[in-house]
């Protein structure tokens, strides 16, 4: 694996799946002597959901209410 000229690398899609490297995952470089581990910032308040709620908040363009739409899912 190469550093490219910007400095970036890529983390093989084994590793980004056991340790939940997802897009937009928050990451920090942990320097121990000669050693640099790379670790994800768990960020409670930012999980993983949160990010698709965010993007569909305030486009639904339907004139029912909750109720009603519950009515219709069972």
């Amino acid at each position: 694996m190469r550093v490219t000229t910007k400095g970036q690398v890529t983390i093989p899609v084994e590793i980004r799946e056991r340790f939940g490297f997802l897009p937009d995952t928050e990451v920090e470089f942990v320097v121990q002597d000669d050693i640099v581990r790379l670790r994800r910032v768990d960020q409670p308040e930012h999980r993983r959901g949160d990010r698709v709620i965010s993007r569909l908040r305030g486009r639904a363009k339907g004139k029912m209410t909750t109720d009603e739409i519950l009515a219709l899912t069972r």
